[in-house]
């Protein structure tokens, strides 16, 4: 990037720069983190499947929230950006700068991750009471909200919705839940249609002209647990199109989950370049290869 851009935070994944006139480019890498920590080797193309899938449910949900999406052509963004549009096409937004709330918005259909943990420690989620007797990965008898702190550092905890009132109010807590349970009840059946199940997802949403908006990245492989439906199989951790692969290879070699997290070998970022890549063209019915093609990207 030119050095003219100014790089005002730079995330496990993303970077933001400044764009002017309450706009920021956000540009998603191929970086990609486990347990909250960055691998020094990239997964190629995991930027672009990242942004090309927010694209796609951005365009989806306006009805449900309005989103910060401004723009996705390179060419167009303003100077610095557009000089480098070749390197920013397909794997960065031009969006508007919005007031982050500070919680992770977390919708779950399906047991597994953090949630199943919990569950196994005390029959309940973030607060929520739970049938007893559920299974790693069972469907849930309705999809809940459970939201979970931003952490600038470490990882995310698991709060209840009582305690999401105290940190933001009970009226924006009760609007959050209420938006990320749409969204999810919406992408979760488009998603089934095409043979992925989405069994949790979180989102983040902000301010922008005092309205609530959906910002950050969208039901991207990053941000959900997607499964293969017609492998799916409720009693342990299922096959996955998302970092759930490369989590199970780590947990397997007896990583710690601390720093400095070991590279990964060539096998494990092949296979995960094929899942992410899949998860992309499954659900928006488009060939990976035509979204670079149509956004310039090579």
């Amino acid at each position: 990037m030119s050095e003219a851009a100014a790089l005002i935070a730079q995330g496990k994944v993303r970077d933001i720069y400044d764009a002017g006139d309450d706009r920021l480019l956000l540009v998603a890498s191929d970086r990609i983190s486990t347990y909250d920590v960055v691998h020094p080797t990239p997964i190629p193309g995991k930027g672009q499947v990242l942004t090309g899938l927010s694209l796609y449910w951005f365009e989806r949900t306006g009805d449900i929230v309005p989103n910060h999406l401004l723009s996705a052509d390179a060419g167009s963004f303003p100077d610095p950006f557009g000089s480098n549009a070749e390197m920013l096409a397909g794997r960065s937004m031009l969006v508007r700068r919005a007031e982050v709330v500070p919680i992770e918005c977390v919708a779950r259909g399906y047991l597994a991750g953090s949630g199943w943990k919990e569950y196994g420690q005390s029959g309940r989620v973030c607060g929520i009471d739970l049938p007893a007797g559920l299974r790693e990965s069972d469907r849930l008898p309705e999809p809940i909200f459970t939201p979970a702190t931003k952490a600038a550092t470490g990882h995310d905890v698991n709060i209840s919705l009582d305690e999401m009132a105290e940190a933001v109010g009970r009226g924006l807590a009760e609007r959050l839940k209420e938006l990320t349970l749409s969204l999810y009840a919406f992408a979760a059946e488009h998603a089934l249609s095409r043979g992925i199940i989405v069994a949790d997802t979180k989102f983040e949403f902000g301010f922008a002209g005092g309205e609530v908006i959906l910002i950050d990245e969208v039901l991207t492989p990053d941000s959900s647990r997607f499964w293969p439906a017609d492998r799916y199989e409720p009693g342990g951790s299922q096959p996955s199109f998302d970092k759930q692969y490369v989590r199970d290879w780590l947990d397997g070699g007896g990583w710690d989950h601390e720093p400095p997290p070991p590279g990964l070998p060539p096998e494990v970022v092949d296979q995960t370049v094929a899942r992410y890549r899949e998860a992309y063209e499954r659900i928006t019915g488009e060939p990976f290869g035509d979204y670079l093609a149509r956004m310039g990207a090579t």
